[in-house]
Order: structure tokens, then C-alpha cells, then sequence
């Protein structure tokens, strides 16, 4: 029997969800009511599925850490985790000929790859599992098979797909791939029953889909091939990973599966699923996952509400005052705040795009940062100064480095700090402090077992996050030495 490989395909910035769904912050990392991540959970699913022991995730190179640090607070001791790294984005079609060629060195050509989004919740597992079992049927057949989501509404946001012949008791050959559709045309395609929402998921064998690659792609699957060749390998205890190239992945196309490969098969076989989907694309959908109070109100964080109904207000860390508001969406982050109105949810992503054409940090990243280490939060900053909050986890350690343009006062708050500054190597208590001057060699580690808590004040005529100088990196990130 085929080995099921799971390929979490952990990409996209959820536009429509800023400000909590950021660049290095996207919205598989976005936490739901029970405290989970979108991440987590499909993690959590694809690890669950019988007979299940690697799972595989293809992600950015820049986010690696926390998605390490997402399955970790899991419990998944006996699966092994595969990794493939991307430098920067190019499109689900480079990604699922990744992981296919990977999977293929591995566990050969007859695995079977399911391709699962990580940013979908899907509240129905028993019935995703069946779902699983059914489409890996048709895929030990030769077909790419991809999930159609039975639709429950006239919906114009997501592309469709139109059931062809009948592939025995379960599956359609699929006659054709829709764009996303306009309302009168999304209504009759509810009333005729013959087409599906297209999900972005795909249940294939390994040696299936590189032949259908190599007939309708093959340049893509060159490319990638080429960049896998030059790309770095890793392995550790329970882990393996591989680091894209740069240069060549720079070289692949950048288009999606479906535009790529799908669109053009015909191998191409569609299994209509109810398996409670969403992919949780905007406010709206978030709101839906909260129960309404008797105004039609659901609020999260503290609120003082007079004549508000039909609003969802999320704001964790402020209180918020309201009068005379409806149907409205308020979002409330430490350095950004949103309000739109509800009906128009979808629109939000234009405000990302403007700050990303603005280059604003509010596109990129939140108040805290999440590094290899822990964490920082910029508690202030102004002309030549800034403030962070640091918190290094136990046997954390920040890079060997030096700054050009700024100089470093550390105090410690909570725990106990290892402190490399210039020649000397010290232990710094709660309410010690040590000054690093510019151009000075240091490092900061967390020798404890609990968290190392401390200020930094940053002073200079420059405080950013590029004035930094590496030279060793527990985490890789320092350049790799010259060859004498």
C-alpha cells in the first residue's frame, strides 16, 4: 500500500485580514476562539490521518522558526516533520512540484501527496478523513483528484468547478475549472448542482502528478528540479529540511497548480465533500466563528456598548467605548486599527496594499516580532531612540553580532542572562544592566530554564533592524564563512 504524505502548502499573506494577518505574521498563525492557529489545526488533522508518520510543509524561509514553534506546543512525538524552505513566494504550482519531487527521493514514486492549505478550518473530521480515504482511491488510480466543496450559498468570492462523468460511486472526472463568478451566474450554478467550490486541495500519487507536470509544465518542473539540486539539506532528531536555492528558485514561474497543470489535464477528477470547510478569507468569516449577543454583537476583549448592534469588535488589549454603531468591523492591534463596514469585509485588503506600496511597517510586521530566540516588542521609539521588551526562551540565543550605527542598554527584568560584550562574558540578575557600545562584538543567550525577560534602549542615528552585523548564529542565520 502507498505511503500518504500530508503537504501543509503554508503560503499567502491574507490581505483581507490585516491588521492581525501581516507579512511575517500571515494568517496561518492568526489564533481562533479556542486559542488555536489555522496552522495548528490543519497540522493537527493531517497528523491524525491513519497510518500517517512525515508530514510535510512547504513555507517561507522567514517564518520557518514559528512554524516550528506552532507544532511544537502540539503533541506529534512519532511523526516526522519535513520541511521544504522557500525564499520568497512563487505561487502553489513551484510549491506542490516541490514537495512531489521531494516526496518522490524519500518515499518514491507511488506516494500519495495531500496537498492541504494551511489557512482552511474545517470543523467536520470525521468526515475529512472519509474524504481523505475516497480521493486516495481515485489517486491510486492515476487521478489527480482534487476536493469540490458542496456549496451552501451563491458564493462569487471562490472559483467553481464543473463535475464531468461519473467516476464510479464517489468521484467526477472534472469537466471544466470557473473563475469566480458574478452573482446571477454563482445562483445558477447553486440551482443546477453540477458545480463545486474549489478548495486548493488535492489528493494525487507522486509519479501521477510529475507526469502530468512534465507533459503540461515542463519547464516549471525543470526549474524546480534544477533549484532542488542546488539547494541545502538538513537533517536533525525527528526533523528534515531543505532550503531553496535563491538564485534558481528566483528563475521559476510564478503561477498557481490550477492555471499551471489542472486547467489543462485530464487526469483531473473532482470528489464532492461536506466536510464543515472555510477558508476563513475575511473578517465576515472570522465573525462567524463567535456566538452574537442578543444585539447581534460578538465582541472580543472588554466593551462598553450603547445602541451597537450587528458589530464584531475584537480588541484584546484596549477597552473599547461605543455609540450608535451597526454593522461594523472593528479590529484593535497595539499599532493599527481597522474599522470597516461589514458588508464590504472583502475590501480590506486594499488598505494592505496601499501600506505595502507605502512601504509602512504595518504591512510587514506587528509591535512584537518573532525570532528563532523568542521575542521582541517595540514598546517606543522617536528621533535616535527606541525601547523593546526582549524575551529569549530557556537555552536561547541571539546572534554573535555588532551594530554600526547604535549603541545598547540592556536590563534585565526576569531570569538570568549570559552576556558576550567585547572581550568579556558575564552573567547578568534581575535588575543588572551591561552598555554595549557601537562597533562592539555581543551576544545575549538564556543559560535558565525560564524565560529571560529584559529592556533594551537602543540609542543613534539609526535603529534598524539592518544595522546588524552577524558573524555566528546558532539558527543559520549568519553568512556561511569563505573557503580559504
Amino acid at each position: 500500500m502507498s505511503i500518504l504524505i500530508p503537504c501543509i502548502i503554508a503560503g499567502g499573506a491574507g490581505t483581507r485580514l490585516w491588521p492581525v494577518s501581516r507579512e511575517t505574521m500571515p494568517k496561518p498563525f492568526m489564533r481562533l476562539p479556542d486559542g488555536q492557529s489555522l496552522l495548528q489545526k490543519t497540522f493537527s488533522r493531517a497528523s491524525a490521518l491513519p497510518g500517517v508518520e512525515h508530514v510535510l510543509t512547504v513555507t517561507n524561509r522567514e517564518v520557518y522558526f514559528r512554524t516550528q514553534d506552532e507544532y511544537r506546543q502540539l503533541n506529534h512525538a512519532g511523526t516526522t516533520l519535513d520541511f521544504i524552505l522557500e525564499p520568497f513566494g512563487r505561487n502553489t504550482a513551484p510549491a506542490i512540484a516541490a514537495a512531489a519531487l521531494r516526496c518522490a527521493s524519500l518515499h518514491g514514486e507511488d506516494a500519495l501527496l495531500l496537498v492541504l492549505p494551511a489557512d482552511h478550518l474545517i470543523t467536520d473530521i470525521p468526515a475529512f478523513e472519509r474524504a481523505v480515504e475516497e480521493a486516495s482511491a481515485l489517486a491510486r488510480q492515476g487521478w489527480l483528484t482534487t476536493f469540490g466543496l458542496v456549496p451552501g450559498q451563491a458564493e462569487t468570492g471562490f472559483g467553481y468547478i464543473e463535475k464531468g462523468q461519473a467516476l464510479g460511486a464517489q468521484g467526477y472526472k472534472v469537466e471544466r475549472f470557473v473563475e469566480k463568478p458574478d452573482a446571477v451566474t454563482a445562483q445558477r450554478y447553486l440551482d443546477g448542482g453540477q458545480h463545486l467550490w474549489n478548495a486548493g486541495m488535492f489528493c494525487m500519487r507522486v509519479d501521477a502528478i510529475l507526469a502530468e507536470l512534465d507533459r503540461y509544465a515542463p519547464d516549471l518542473l525543470a526549474s524546480v528540479s534544477l533549484c532542488l539540486q542546488q539547494s541545502a539539506c538538513k537533517q536533525g532528531e525527528g526533523e528534515q529540511l531543505v532550503e531553496l536555492d535563491p538564485q534558481t528558485f528566483e528563475r521559476v514561474a510564478d503561477i498557481s497548480i490550477d492555471y499551471a497543470l489542472m486547467e489543462k489535464s485530464a487526469q483531473v477528477a473532482v470528489l464532492p465533500t461536506d466536510i464543515g470547510w472555510s477558508d476563513i478569507g475575511c473578517w465576515r468569516a472570522v465573525r462567524e466563528l463567535k456566538e452574537a449577543d442578543h444585539n447581534g454583537n460578538q465582541c472580543i476583549g472588554e466593551t462598553v456598548l450603547h445602541d451597537v448592534s450587528n458589530c464584531y469588535i475584537d480588541s484584546p488589549r484596549r477597552l473599547v467605548g461605543a455609540v450608535g454603531l451597526d454593522n461594523l468591523i472593528i479590529i484593535d492591534t497595539p499599532d493599527a486599527l481597522l474599522i470597516a463596514d461589514a458588508s464590504r469585509s472583502q475590501e480590506v485588503k486594499i488598505i494592505a496594499q496601499q501600506l505595502k506600496q507605502q512601504d509602512h511597517d504595518a504591512h510587514r510586521l506587528h509591535r512584537t516580532v518573532s525570532r528563532p530566540w523568542g521575542t521582541y516588542t517595540v514598546l517606543e521609539e522617536g528621533p535616535r531612540f527606541k525601547i523593546k521588551r526582549i524575551v529569549v526562551r530557556p537555552q536561547g540565543s541571539l546572534s554573535l553580532q555588532m551594530h554600526h550605527h547604535r549603541s545598547e542598554h540592556w536590563i534585565v527584568v526576569s531570569g538570568m542572562a549570559c552576556v558576550i560584550n567585547g572581550e568579556n562574558e558575564f552573567l547578568l540578575h534581575s535588575n543588572e544592566s551591561t552598555f554595549i557600545e557601537p562597533g562592539r562584538l555581543h551576544r545575549l543567550t538564556n543559560p535558565g530554564v525560564i524565560d529571560l525577560v529584559m529592556i533594551e534602549v537602543q540609542s543613534g542615528e539609526y535603529m534598524g533592524e539592518d544595522d546588524i552585523v552577524r558573524f555566528t548564529d546558532i539558527y543559520g542565520r549568519a553568512p556561511e564563512p569563505a573557503n580559504p
